[in-house]
This record gives structure tokens, C-alpha cells and sequence, in this order.
């Protein structure tokens, strides 16, 4: 049996605390071999009319193997993940993903998070106002004790509303700045989730001993933090060096003269698995990059799969016979 698990059931089964614990479990197995990863790939639709893409993981392990594939047609996404059993190649439900995969890039976040900060990291900057600077802000949340959040995007209404919103969420200030740099000074923990195509962090801006999670730029052209952003950081970790070495312009764009520059970065899922050391003294100024890999959502998959069979969610869906 095939099901329908649409936003509105994603909504009331995961929540970012899941979705963090689906994340590192799967960088685990990744560590250990146990996990296939297909890296994004991407075509440009006829007449400038956006692109498709498609990304697949395999998890060995637990018998699962997702793809999530997406268009961005006239500003618009629209998510998809399908869900197969590897024993018997069934699919087993096709999960609408637009929230989901907020929720796994922001999970994807904390993890580094957790595992890069400094454990009295207690401020954070947010630049960007958009869903995936919220759930940004809810996993790193998750990760650390927070006093105070200050928060920057180029909207002023969107930057109140953001404030006003996730102030009453997580129970802790969030404050509007006035500029990027007035969010970033003296921040613990920076996460950038922009849909900037040029740097948006300066990098004389962040704090020594700062983390720093940059999500927004996924193309070899784009780029969130400036050449003094990637030269501050100390230490450099992304999801999967295959896929930024297409797709990272943030460290394509600075490393292009200096090409063994990508010998110095490491991938979160050795990170969390401890095969190598993360931070190594307070002073340092950590980096995650993340475009976003498949595994991460072969996770959060697997895991609304499993709410939604539990609690009887999601339709049926009548698209196979047994092909017998």
C-alpha cells in the first residue's frame, strides 16, 4: 500500500527535536558505510521556465531509499519525496516536502551546531526572515541555551512579524536589527538563510569563538559570506564535499586560486561519528556550510513515515498491482 502524507500531516508529525535525532543518526551510518548518497543534480526547464531537481540516498540499514525532487517554476517550489522499501521495491508513500525539508536543513543546522559551538555560546544572529530562517533559529534553540536572538532581513514588517513569532515560540527575546552587522557583533551563533546571491556577511563582523551555519546559497555562482568570512574560519565542515565542490559557491568562489584549500574541509557526518575533531579552542571561528544532501531527507522520511502509520495519517494511494 502506497500513501499520501501531504503538508498538513508532515505539520502535526515532525517537530525539530525529531528531526534533529533523524539527521545525526543517519550521519552516523554515513560515517559508517552504511549510507548511499546521490548528490543534487539539476536541468534549467525550456524557455527560462526554472529548473528540476532531483537528489536520492539509500539507507542499508534500516531497508529505505527516498529521492526528493523539486521544481522552482516562477518563483515558486514544490517538494516532493518518494519512499521505497528496499526488500521489495514498494513504494511506500509519496511525501509532500516543502515543510519537511525546512525542518531537516534547520535540524542539519543544530546538529553542527551541537557539535561546533562553544557550550556557553548563549546569542545568536539570523539573517534572513523566510521559513527556513525560522526553523534555523528553532534548531539552534534546540542545541544551545539561549538569552538572546537578533535577527536581520531586508522587509521590516517581515522582520517584526518574524521577531514577534518566534519570540512567543521559543519563549526567549528575539530583537530586530537594523543592519546585518549590527545582528552579527558579538553573536555566539550566526546562521545566514538567504536567497542572496552575493554576500550578505561581512566578515570583520563576526565575534572570535563565533559558529557560523550558512544555508542559503546552493549554486557555484552564489555566495552568503565574503572572502573574509571563509579566511576568519578556523575550521570548515559541509555535508558533502562531492556536492559543494559543484554547488558551494560561498567556498567555490574564494578557493578558486587555491584549490587545496578543499583538503582543510570535512564533512559533518565524520564530525558526528568522531573520525575527526571539530572545534579544538574557544578562539576558533567554526563553519558549517550546508547545501543539503539526500540522506538528510531519507531520514526525516523514514521517520514521518513511521508517525503516519502509527497514527493512521496520510490517504491511500492505489498506483500499483503487484506485477503479478
Amino acid at each position: 500500500m502506497t500513501i499520501h502524507i501531504n503538508e498538513a500531516d508532515v505539520r502535526q508529525l515532525l517537530t525539530i527535536p525529531m528531526a534533529m535525532d533523524a539527521v545525526e543518526r543517519i550521519s552516523r551510518k554515513q560515517a559508517a558505510g552504511q549510507v548511499i548518497l546521490h548528490p543534487r543534480r539539476r536541468f534549467e526547464l525550456p524557455a527560462g521556465g526554472g529548473f528540476f531537481h532531483y537528489m536520492a540516498a539509500m539507507d542499508t540499514e534500516s531497508g529505505f531509499i527516498a529521492m526528493k525532487q523539486y521544481t522552482y517554476v516562477k518563483g515558486v517550489l514544490r517538494f516532493l519525496v518518494p519512499l521505497y522499501e528496499i526488500s521489495t521495491g514498494a513504494l511506500l508513500a509519496l511525501i509532500e516536502a516543502d515543510f519537511m525539508g525546512q525542518q531537516r536543513t534547520g535540524a542539519a543546522s543544530g546538529v553542527a551546531t551541537k557539535y561546533l559551538a562553544r557550550q556557553n555560546a548563549r546569542t545568536a544572529a539570523i539573517l534572513g526572515t523566510g521559513g527556513q530562517a525560522k526553523t534555523q533559529l528553532e534548531a539552534v534553540a534546540a542545541a544551545r541555551k539561549l538569552d538572546l536572538v537578533r535577527v536581520y532581513g531586508r522587509d521590516p514588517e517581515r522582520r517584526a512579524n518574524f521577531c514577534a513569532e518566534m519570540s512567543r515560540r521559543l519563549g526567549i527575546p528575539v530583537e530586530a536589527a537594523s543592519s546585518a552587522a549590527e545582528a552579527v557583533r558579538g553573536a555566539d551563533i550566526v546562521n545566514t538563510a538567504t536567497t542572496s546571491a552575493k554576500p550578505v556577511l561581512d566578515g570583520h563582523d563576526i565575534a572570535e569563538g563565533a559558529h557560523v551555519n550558512a544555508i542559503g546559497a546552493n549554486h557555484a555562482h552564489k555566495r552568503e559570506l565574503d572572502d573574509t568570512a571563509i579566511r576568519r574560519a578556523a575550521v570548515i565542515f559541509v555535508d558533502s564535499i562531492e556536492q559543494s565542490k559543484q554547488e558551494a559557491g560561498d567556498l567555490i568562489i574564494p578557493f578558486e586560486q587555491q584549490p587545496e584549500k578543499w583538503d582543510t574541509v570535512d564533512e559533518l557526518d565524520q564530525l558526528v561519528a568522531d573520525k575527526v575533531p571539530g572545534r579544538t579552542s574557544e578562539r576558533q571561528i567554526t563553519l558549517f556550510k550546508s547545501n543539503g544532501i539526500a540522506s538528510w531527507d531519507l531520514a526525516v522520511a523514514e521517520k514521518v513515515y513511521s508517525l503516519a502509520r502509527q497514527k493512521n495519517l496520510g490517504r491511500e494511494l492505489p498506483l500499483f498491482s503487484s506485477g503479478e
